[in-house]
């Protein structure tokens, strides 16, 4: 009965099918992907707006960075009476939000209208990252265009950064509201959006400051642009690999879920024309995981030869070739400090360092008006301050979830900013925009550990369900079970039912192909 709740737990959410009309069509058109456009586009070169004469003619505009912004201009929305919420971010926290408001039984006059801002055209499912590096996954299946999700519903999709927030709902010292309104949201581009209830699930970014030279030279893995930048300088590399026979070598800095999938990933893909070297600060990997899951992580690294250099932090990484070779060689040095007296310290090299360790919360890159101090309660890491109904302290408008919020669990511990957390955290922020919009009580936000899931290869995973204490799947098993509970959770039915069938069809192609090698073998030893 537990593994049934659970599973149950796990079923994603369906929603209406309201079809988004013309004028609500705020994406682009173009149905192509080039991956090295967008490996090659610089973060902030591409600003898309949309005004309500743009969007009813189903076009987009562009400004570049080197363009006189235009003046700026409010944002339209279709319906004066209905409530007006702006979701920040497209992410986990974001775009199930979005799709949680989509799925609520409204009162007709009380449905709101819902904008979802996000600087990418694409949805990233970020725990399958790795799999772009195994080939087992294809672009359009971990990171397809909100157009294409968001076809079948009356969200609205903006492509644009945040740049201001003006909230006008503060608390004043009697704790009575100041306004009635929300506030106005300042984007990149131009546009003014003002709201009634506003979502904050901006994300966060890679903190590559923490060393000398990790900014100049380290590869994060954190975002689709990540994902293909890494791919590129590998198959660079295994080019090079192929032409003169010299080994790859790759540093891991981070041995964290991040660090340790990277590693048994890469360490498959290259077998024996390469090393791969994992840093950590701590004497063990997978500090926090389940004992299972650190287990099967240590008996795939150890059988696939990864060096793991523990109890190390990186004291800073240099180049140590001619910058000018464009032969694929890396040629950068990392310095080693060990965390304990009486160990010496190393030096080593690497074609390519990828960085794992740290984050930023992008609501810290917000700029505050007139220069001034945040308009938001932020901890120490930028995350905003928020109640157990993820309202935002002293905003009661204002919802924050993911990277952006620092809510607590009942033991006074902050959350994990990790995607389960962020799944829940969305169905309940949808749900307490609900109750907000129809004077019900809000929910107070209860993260339910449903276990812990990670990569380890192309048919090689660990998944370490809380709710059966003890048990770890791995393998085999445990690769398909993984695969399995992502696929329920992909955002929406007709996304979920392509993949499903993709992934079907790869699954058969490979059993038919080792069932003709296995033939072939036993037919040419006969």
């Amino acid at each position: 009965m537990a593994l049934l709740s659970a599973v149950s737990s796990l079923l994603p959410f369906s929603y209406g099918a309201t079809r988004l009309s013309s004028k609500a069509s705020l994406a682009s058109t173009t149905s192509g992907f080039n991956l090295s456009s967008l490996r090659n586009s610089p973060r902030n070169s591409l600003r898309l707006y949309v005004s309500r004469a743009i969007a009813s003619n189903g076009g987009y505009a562009e400004v570049s960075e080197n363009e006189t912004p235009p003046p700026p201009r409010t944002y339209t929305w279709p319906d004066n009476k209905r409530p007006r919420v702006c979701i920040l971010g497209g992410g986990f926290g974001g775009l199930y939000t979005a799709l949680r408001l989509e799925s609520l039984v409204w009162p007709d006059d009380k449905k709101p209208q819902v904008v979802l801002v996000d600087q990418s055209e694409r949805f990233v499912f970020k725990p399958m990252l790795y799999e772009l590096l195994s080939g087992e996954v294809d672009v359009w299946e971990i990171a397809p265009r909100f157009s294409d999700l968001l076809t079948n519903t009356g969200i609205q999709f903006l492509r644009d950064r945040v740049k201001t927030l003006l909230p006008c709902d503060g608390l004043g010292v009697n704790g009575s509201q100041s306004s009635v309104t929300g506030g106005t949201v300042l984007l990149e581009s131009g546009f003014n959006i003002e709201y009634d209830w506003l979502v904050l699930a901006l994300g966060a970014e890679p903190k590559l400051d923490l060393v000398p030279g990790a900014m100049e030279f380290a590869l994060p893995f954190y975002t689709l642009n990540d994902a293909i930048r890494v791919n590129e300088r590998l198959s660079k590399l295994e080019r090079r690999n192929f032409k003169n026979g010299s080994a790859i070598k790759v540093a891991v800095v981070g041995c964290g879920y991040g660090g340790v999938e990277l590693a048994a990933t890469i360490s498959e893909r290259l077998q024996d024309r390469g090393t791969v070297q994992a840093i950590n600060v701590s004497k063990s990997i997978l500090t926090s995981a389940p004992d299972g899951n650190r287990e099967a992580a240590m008996k795939v690294l150890t059988s696939r030869k990864v060096q793991l250099l523990l109890g190390y932090l990186v004291r800073c990484i240099k180049r140590a070739t001619d910058p000018e070779e464009e032969d694929g060689g890396g040629g950068y040095v990392l310095e080693l400090q060990p965390t304990e007296k009486g160990v010496e310290s190393q030096v080593i090299e690497a074609d390519m360092v990828l960085w794992t360790v740290g984050t930023n919360p992008l609501l810290t890159e917000l700029e505050q008006p007139s220069g001034g101090p945040s308009v938001l309660p932020l901890n120490v890491r930028g995350q905003a301050e928020t109640d157990e109904t993820l309202r935002v302290k002293g905003h009661p408008r204002i919802f924050a979830l993911g990277d952006s919020s620092s809510l607590r669990d009942s033991n006074g511990k902050l959350l994990p900013t990790t995607a389960q957390v962020a799944f829940q955290e969305a169905d309940f922020t949808g749900w307490n925009i609900w109750a907000a919009i129809n004077n019900r009580p809000l929910l107070p936000f209860r993260f339910q550990n449903l276990g812990e899931m990670m990569t380890l290869g192309r048919y090689d995973a660990a998944i370490s369900p809380s709710f059966i204490e003890g048990l770890t799947l791995d393998g085999p098993v445990g690769h398909a079970a993984r695969k399995l509970a992502y696929l329920i959770r992909l955002p929406t039915d007709e996304h979920r039912f392509k993949v499903g069938v993709s992934w079907f069809a790869k699954s058969a192609v490979e059993s038919v192909a080792l069932l003709q090698s296995n033939l072939a073998k036993v037919f040419s030893s006969s």
